[in-house]
């Protein structure tokens, strides 16, 4: 080999090297800042866990840390000693619990956590599906001063588009309310109060169903495979797993349930109607909208044209011509003056 030759190769190795073992952007350190995000996201993910069941009062055992976090058991094991190691659990029992530290340590991620699902609702255009994915991303990353900052932005608001409470900066949380859905019996009206967004496919059905925080059900049927109920004027058909999902304040005056008379899509062409309130399964973007355009408790509102497929529908709104969808008109509650004339 030519003196080039060996030079050209010596500057590829070190140029090799370099790319490998540089301090701050090789590839080996790029992968060892890689591997120790992910298991900061394996603990954060393990005390959120930790702290979900203290709150709920239900045992945190190595098959339920397993389970949630989608791992073999031995591994949740070796997890949970290392989380021992760090002083963040302690065993209690067959289980574990949470030490000051590891407490502290939980609330400052599920601070984080709602914080950034409470902006992802009022502040921008996700989807409410992508809400807890997205924030599980953010939680990781967002520091203290961040979401003390973020929660100022908002108001310093006290629960998440869920229902779930937000710890303040000090760590204090509401005590625990509501009952299960699936526990009422037929002919008991309540209010949705929490909706749980994990596992995704169950998250699915309920916002499918329009069935979120401030909703008002009745339960029409229980049984051990089904439950039966009404919201927002419609029938739906929930599995347990669904109902389970869904904590809800039973209502002692039932007159509560019917608030409104009907919806702004019933309104025949030509007729007119007051706006008793937007539903509360119009949430984020899509609520806000409404509200801009007017349509407020008290507002008159005049179905005008509908469209050759009778979808959408122009309504005149404090003197605008609005086109709104049937899937909008239906969370818009009204009372029409005739109905308003007869009361």
């Amino acid at each position: 080999m030519t003196p080039a030759t060996n030079l050209t190769l010596a500057l590829g190795i070190v140029a090799g090297l370099l790319v490998l073992l540089y301090p701050r952007g090789g590839l080996v350190w790029r992968w060892s800042r890689g591997r120790a995000a992910a298991q900061r996201v394996l603990v954060e993910d393990s005390l959120k866990h930790f702290h979900d069941c203290e709150y709920a009062q239900f045992p945190v055992t190595v098959s339920s840390l397993a389970g949630v976090l989608e791992i073999g058991r031995d591994e949740a094991a070796r997890l949970a000693a290392r989380l021992g190691e760090m002083g963040l659990v302690i065993r209690n029992g067959r289980g574990f619990r949470l030490t000051s530290e590891g407490r502290s340590y939980a609330l400052r991620v599920i601070r984080s956590h709602r914080l950034w699902e409470r902006y992802l609702a009022d502040r921008t255009g996700f989807a409410e599906a992508e809400w807890h994915r997205e924030a599980d991303l953010k939680e990781h990353t967002m520091t203290t001063e961040q979401a003390d900052v973020l929660s100022s932005e908002l108001g310093n608001p006290t629960y998440d588009p869920h229902g779930a409470p937000i710890p303040t900066a000090d760590g204090e949380m509401p005590t625990r309310r509501g009952v299960s859905l699936s526990s009422l019996k037929p002919g008991v009206t309540a209010r949705i109060i929490h909706v749980e967004d994990e596992p995704d496919a169950v998250y699915a059905q309920i916002v499918a169903a329009r069935l979120h925080l401030g909703v008002v059900v009745q339960v029409l049927e229980s049984t051990p495979d089904r439950m039966r109920i009404e919201a927002e004027l419609q029938e739906h058909v929930l599995a347990p797993v669904v109902a389970a999902n869904l904590t809800v304040e039973p209502i002692d005056d039932a007159v509560e349930a019917t608030s409104g008379d009907g919806r702004l899509s019933e309104v025949p062409v030509g007729q007119q109607a007051t706006v008793v309130d937007i539903s509360p399964a119009c949430v984020g973007v899509e609520r806000r909208r409404l509200l801009d355009l007017g349509i407020i408790p008290g507002t008159v509102v005049q179905a005008e044209l509908e469209s050759a497929g009778g979808d959408p529908v122009a309504y005149r709104i404090r003197g605008a011509m609005i086109a709104l969808r049937r899937e909008q008109a239906d969370l818009i509650r009204v009372r029409s003056f005739e109905q308003a004339a007869a009361t």
